[in-house]
Formats: structure tokens, C-alpha cells, sequence
């Protein structure tokens, strides 16, 4: 739903239609988006329109980018003492 979104708002019928599930199950999986801020939800009378709110997966990616370092730096070392090691026997 977020890889729709991201193309452009969408109503919750319109985000429902691709997956074989209920408009009550659609809406409680955009709720969790809602929850995490990720997703807008407004509403026209009875139509709902749900907009991406990229924001917080900037904050979620810097967050994951420092242990993407922190991990390559590992693995390196990790690498780099079996690779003695190896050399060794």
C-alpha cells in the first residue's frame, strides 16, 4: 500500500482493490500506517483518501544507516581475522 501511495494519494477502495482483502481489513492495515505515521487519512463525505507521509522512514533510515556501518565494520574485521587466521594454518 505504501509503494501505491508513494505514486500519489488513494482512496481506501482504490488501495483494497489490488489485494484479496476486505475494505474492514484494508482500513485496519492503514490504521497501523496511521499509528506510525506514515499515512494521512481524510475524508469527503463517505470517501476516505489516504496520503504517503514519508517523513518517518527518513528518520527510520538514518537510524538503520548507522548500523548498516556499524555492521559492514564488523563483518570487515570479521573477514579480515579469518582471512589471517587462514593464512596462519
Amino acid at each position: 500500500m505504501l509503494a501505491m501511495l508513494s505514486r500519489g494519494s488513494a482512496t481506501v477502495s482504490e488501495l483494497a482493490a489490488p489485494f484479496d482483502m476486505s475494505l474492514p481489513a484494508a482500513s485496519k492495515h492503514l490504521k497501523v500506517l496511521e499509528n506510525a505515521q506514515l499515512v494521512i487519512r481524510t475524508k469527503s463525505g463517505r470517501v476516505q483518501t489516504c496520503t504517503f507521509q514519508p517523513d518517518p522512514m527518513a528518520h527510520a533510515d538514518q537510524w538503520l544507516e548507522h548500523y548498516r556501518v556499524f555492521w559492514n565494520n564488523r563483518l570487515e574485521s570479521l573477514k579480515s581475522y579469518l582471512e589471517d587466521k587462514d593464512s596462519d594454518t
